[in-house]
């Protein structure tokens, strides 16, 4: 048992740290590839990738019927060509750490939208406090001059707070219409058609010819990092995880995963973490803390068990 909870730690820490640094990855090569087609690159080999490990170890790997290519499309959609499009575009202009903490806002933000669209989950007055302390949190991050409101680094954290909000919108539309295709599956063809999006997206965006690339060993460290690392072995990561111990626990991540981005960033780019981006990641995660006391209350009690 002691052996197996371990394991877990490591599992834990690890994914935070692979999550973590896929910050400091897209900061490095979105300054030579253009956010459209770094994620267009990197889930065109992340999701041949995953689709194999799906193809190999999975009951299932590809999708049957209507509802399930819908769930598919849905997810490749948010979580895959919205969500990151708007995270890359964003991470141009703010530094790692402020990425990874906007990011964090995820859970909480997909509390509120759970309220608004599954009629079984309501929101609680201290649920409702929770998620307007995650707001102001990325309020405090952005640091916004009234007198430069439309400055680079506020249009950053925008970017990247409304790619937060499409992924979190895609985690309650794909878990109200959840089907019985694998995990590893599901994500798989959600990372193909995401690609897709991106790529035609590409076609009609203005600047969108390849020859906008300049493959730079930074460019090119970044993308297979983001590829293989980040979304392959990230992935199995969480899958694991999420077997061992569910949804709540696994939440947690995100709030680590910060810690990663900032020491990577400061290691591999010379980024420093401004108080502001550190009193923002508190509220955020004091949010999270209320919106999910119940189930954390229960956590702490089986670790109480398991330990006592």
């Amino acid at each position: 048992m002691a052996s197996r909870r371990h394991t877990t730690a490591g599992l834990f820490v690890s994914l935070s740290a692979v999550w973590g640094l896929s910050f400091v990855a897209a900061r490095a090569a979105v300054v030579d590839i253009p956010p459209l087609w770094l994620a267009a690159l990197r889930f065109d080999v992340a999701g041949v990738v995953l689709l194999a490990v799906a193809v190999l170890t999975a009951g299932r790997w590809r999708p049957a019927g209507r509802a399930e290519w819908s769930v598919v499309a849905v997810g490749g959609t948010l979580f895959v060509a919205v969500h990151h499009a708007l995270l890359f575009a964003g991470q141009q202009y703010v530094t790692s750490a402020v990425a990874g903490v906007v990011i964090s806002l995820d859970p909480i933000l997909a509390a509120g939208f759970a309220r608004l669209l599954l009629p079984d989950e309501g929101l609680s007055p201290v649920g409702g406090l929770g998620l307007l302390l995650g707001i102001g949190g990325v309020a405090v991050v952005a640091n916004p001059d009234p007198a430069a409101i439309t400055g680079a680094e506020t249009v950053g954290v925008l970017l990247v707070f409304l790619s937060a909000a499409a992924f979190a919108l895609g985690a309650v539309l794909t878990r109200r219409y959840r089907t019985a295709l694998p995990v590893a599956s599901l994500h798989a063809w959600m990372m193909l058609v995401g690609a897709v999006l991106l790529h035609l997206t590409i076609l009609v965006a203005p600047g969108g010819s390849v020859a906008s690339i300049t493959w730079s060993e930074g460019a090119l460290a970044g993308l297979a990092y983001l590829a293989v690392v980040a979304a392959g072995a990230g992935y199995l990561l969480y899958f694991e995880l999420l077997d061992r111990v569910g949804p709540v626990e696994v939440n947690l991540v995100a709030y680590v995963v910060p810690l990663f981005a900032a020491l990577g960033g400061w290691v591999f780019l010379g980024e420093q973490v401004a108080p502001s981006t550190v009193a923002g990641f508190l509220l955020i995660a004091a949010g999270f803390g209320l919106l999910k006391r119940s189930a954390l209350r229960e956590e702490v009690r089986s670790l109480r068990t398991v330990f006592g």
